[in-house]
């Protein structure tokens, strides 16, 4: 018998059933070990050494395989076939080895791209030795990744507060947001007109037919700058006599585009489906470990983390097949369709994403899949088969057209097409695709000939304003991440998480739109570590990284290139004050933190006390714009908030009544606190608050917003199946829904107010289904200040009520005003001391021994026996007195 290791459960089943009793078949749960967060794990100065941390889950996987290997003939890996597979596969054998577990039995590593039957068995007859390349490859980028994240994060704790982190791909993805929000802030707009003429044949065909030339001077799109110019030639065109110069009629083909790759994937079920791309991949995963179809758990997809087009030869030809059988031998081309990519850095090692069966069309398996499921596949499945199939031929008709009215004339343009033979696009039906339409298409232009007289219909000069760039979606960032090298496939899904989990960026209406947060890190970052969020820097170390993989460059050559110049760069800065970063921080924000006031008034003068100067401020929770009066003048305002009324309606000290609550008869007032603006009414004895949402603003709050942000939480009604209400509210986090302890986000605060119980149902299961987790789990540690004397990790992190020191399951909050970047692994040992010893905590026992290994014994033990002898006489008093009392 051999064991298997592959990385989940439910890959691991399915493969140990095509394999038979002969194999056991076990799953690593992922990675077994990492990096520990903490300083040390990666040492530079010892050649880049790494020390690796075998997780509670991966230490009992380990257990599992090593007791399986007892009695087993060898091991085969079979984990994924990218780079984080061969680093899981490269992690099991190191632990193994160092165990002597082995005793000289044979490894052996497999991949397979699809987990079917037949791909899986001739994968078992092909094995090879790890790759030692691409594993280093992973270390290359591993170190890399926790050397950026661990040497900047703690510069940007001490220099920006609030500030929660810095990465290597993750930075460059958000200046690329950034830079879009500030080309969008200095867009100046331009009012153009256009000129349409609708014309006809003699025989009452009617077209539309676009002004090109107006008297020999050719009219680029915003030429026509003035109503009163538009209306000149319009003017001319409504009273001018029209003939054909010339008709043309050319045919040309529109070829299918290659099959997905992960980030194509990403992108098309962003714009067509409305998925975010971690849940695209969540989708594809299940797709590819496979569904139970009739009893038979199936894979549909091939894997789905890849950067290559190409498809094997015996999948063009069942798709070649499934074409003929479904569309008729005429879609069928003569050879097959090759592909090769474009993408900068693409390595076309594995398969595009495609169905592993062509004959499982989407309507065939509809039925065992759910909504979602069903729309990812059918986004697969016709992107690959309409990539093996015929061109469509379209013939496209360009009509010039010269209008003459006494001395002027003018030059117009009619553009048709017709569709001669659909060829791939039949694969996408009637469906509207951006694979599959043209927008001039479906325009049809009448019969014409050259010389041919036309009748004019009507004459219309159409207003436009020039629109800023668009804001990133996630489909076009990743589009543009692609584009520019930066960043693996494999990553996009999880950066994105990150600048959204770290507040960075805010999704709305499936925009990402830079927080005031994100703009003051990219502005740091670009301003004194310039280099490290270039994109051509970022794209040449991907390419360098990418040449470790294919064992041309020396992993920890590149380490050593990269660091020795990042390490200098941080020590430089970390002797800057931060009255310096805020000097420059405040021409770079410039137009975030002081916009243009309406009356043409200095942005920056102070609209309170008039005197002071206004500058950019950090405080415990981040970046705000104060007066440099301060203490005397305490005007305030959030980072972006408006300023442009001169002061008007600016957030200062008074309150603002909105209006008086119907019910109560008492005033609702909105104020600004040390958390951020929020209104208040109060209700009997009762103050009640309630803060504004992230995406509001005290400029839009008025008093029907208030009173419906003070009636909050909501009851939406009861869950049909477990009887207990469901509850909207707006948190700490944002906007949610919940039900007998499950939590599920909602999109935007105006969901609160009128989610019903139906889509409150779904998006409570859609959670569920996706892992959501209860409300009162551990928030994520900010920063591992090192191991405690008594075993276990000390972490700082951000709770509820504040930053906090933990230790197993003791948690110290820190001091007021104590910033938690500054915590110090003696400061935190002495906090959890504290806390253990509190009569709450029933943890005296334990005190005196963390606290001697602690090394901060003789203080404190000074403390406690100077309390002691207190409470000893306090105790004995009191006895005294009890006995003079009998």
């Amino acid at each position: 018998m051999d064991v298997v290791v592959v990385e989940s459960p439910a890959k691991a089943k399915t493969i140990n059933k095509y394999l038979g009793p002969d194999y056991k078949v076990l799953a690593s749960f992922g990675h077994v070990r990492d990096l520990p967060a903490k300083d040390g794990s990666v040492l530079p100065d010892q050649d880049f050494a790494m020390k690796w941390d075998t997780s509670s889950t991966g230490a009992k996987r380990l257990a599992e395989i090593s007791k399986a290997l007892k009695d087993a003939d060898g091991l085969i890996l079979a984990t994924d076939p990218d780079r984080e597979g061969e680093a899981i596969s490269w992690h099991v054998l190191d632990v193994l080895q160092h165990k002597k577990l082995l005793k000289g039995k044979p490894v052996k590593r497999v991949v397979f791209n699809a987990i079917t039957k037949h791909a899986i068995l001739e994968a078992m007859k092909h094995p090879r030795d790890i790759d030692i390349p691409l594993v280093d490859a992973y270390m290359a980028r591993r170190a890399l990744d926790y050397l950026v994240g661990f040497t900047l994060s703690p510069v940007l704790w001490r220099k920006l507060p609030g500030a929660r982190s810095a990465g290597r791909v993750q930075s460059v993805a958000l200046r690329l947001v950034c830079d879009r929000e500030s080309e969008i802030e200095h867009f100046k707009r331009e009012d153009y007109w256009s000129i349409e003429a609708k014309l006809a044949t003699q025989a009452d065909e009617s077209f539309i037919a676009r002004l090109t030339a107006f008297n020999q001077k050719k009219l680029a799109k915003l030429d026509i700058k003035t109503e009163q110019q538009a209306e000149t030639i319009r003017s001319m065109l409504d009273g001018a006599d029209y003939r054909t110069t010339s008709v043309e009629s050319k045919p040309t083909k529109r070829n299918p585009v290659p099959p997905f790759t992960t980030s194509t994937l990403q992108q098309a079920a962003s714009s067509k489906l409305g998925f975010s791309a971690s849940r695209t991949m969540q989708i594809a995963q299940k797709l590819y470990e496979g569904i139970d179809i009739g009893g038979e758990t199936t894979g549909l997809i091939t894997y789905m983390r890849t950067d290559g087009v190409q498809i094997a030869p015996e999948a063009i030809d069942a798709a070649r097949n499934a074409i003929q059988d479904t569309f008729g031998e005429k879609y069928v081309p003569e050879k097959p369709r090759f592909y090769s990519t474009k993408a900068k850095n693409a390595q076309e090692a594995h398969e595009a994403i495609r169905p592993t069966d062509f004959k499982r069309k989407p309507d065939d398996i509809r039925k065992y899949l759910d909504n979602d499921q069903f729309k990812l596949y059918e986004l697969v499945w016709k992107r690959a088969i309409a990539s093996q199939m015929k061109p469509a031929d379209i013939e496209r008709t360009t009509v010039e057209i010269e209008a003459i009215k006494g001395s002027d004339r003018a030059n117009l343009r009619a553009v048709g097409s017709v569709i001669k033979f659909d060829g791939f696009i039949a694969a996408y039906l009637d469906q509207k695709d951006d694979d599959a339409a043209d927008g001039d298409d479906s325009v049809r232009l009448p019969e014409m000939a050259a010389d041919e007289k036309l009748k004019k219909v009507s004459i219309e000069s159409l207003k436009h304003t020039t629109e800023p760039p668009a804001r990133y979606t996630e489909a076009t960032l990743i589009k543009k991440l692609e584009e520019l090298g930066i960043g693996r496939p494999s990553t996009y899904a999880s950066t994105l998480g990150t600048l959204r989990d770290r507040d960075y960026v805010t999704i709305e209406k499936r925009k990402l739109i830079p927080q005031a947060k994100g703009r003051i890190v990219t502005a740091f970052l670009e301003n004194f570590f310039n280099r490290y969020v270039e994109y051509d820097f970022t794209a040449d170390l991907e390419e360098k990284l990418d040449l470790i993989s294919d064992g041309k460059l020396s992993w920890k050559d590149v380490l050593r290139e990269f660091w020795d110049a990042f390490n200098a760069s941080v020590a430089d800065i970390k002797e800057l004050r931060v009255s310096n970063v805020l000097d420059v921080l405040n021409d770079a924000l410039a137009p975030l933190a002081f916009p243009p006031r309406e009356d043409g008034s200095d942005p920056r003068s102070c609209p309170l006390c008039h005197e002071g100067r206004l500058s950019l401020k950090l405080g415990r929770y981040g970046a705000f714009v104060g007066c440099s009066n301060y203490p005397e003048c305490k005007y305030t305002r959030q980072l972006g908030s408006d300023d442009t009324s001169n002061g008007e309606n600016a957030q200062i000290d008074g309150p603002t009544i909105l209006g008086k609550d119907p019910d109560t008869g008492e005033d609702v007032t909105l104020k600004t606190g040390r958390f951020g603006p929020y209104v208040e009414c109060k209700h009997g004895e009762e103050l009640k608050r309630a803060g504004l949402p992230k995406s509001w603003t005290p400029n839009e709050v008025n008093l029907e917003k208030a009173l419906a942000l003070l009636s909050l939480p909501r009851e939406v009604g009861i869950h049909p199946e477990n009887g207990k209400p469901i509850m909207a509210a707006i948190g700490r986090y944002g906007p949610y829904v919940s039900c007998d302890g499950q939590y599920a986000n909602l999109e935007t605060p105006e969901e609160v107010f009128d989610i019903g119980i139906n889509r409150a149902v779904t998006v409570l299961a859609e959670k569920q289904a996706r892992g959501g987790s209860r409300r009162g789990s551990t928030p994520k540690a900010l920063a591992t200040l090192g191991e405690h004397p008594e075993g276990g990790e000390v972490t700082v992190r951000d709770g509820r009520y504040g930053p906090y020191v933990n230790w197993g399951k003791i948690n110290a909050t820190l001091p007021k005003g104590k910033d938690p970047a500054s915590v110090t692994l003696a400061e935190a040992l002495e906090l959890i001391a504290q806390k253990a010893a509190s009569p709450k905590n029933g943890r005296k026992g334990a005190v005196k021994k963390s606290q001697a290994k602690a090394g901060t014994t003789k203080k404190t033990a000074a403390k406690k026996t100077a309390t002691k002898k207190t409470t000893a006489k306090t105790a004995a008093s009191k006895k005294t007195t009890s006995k003079k009392g009998e």
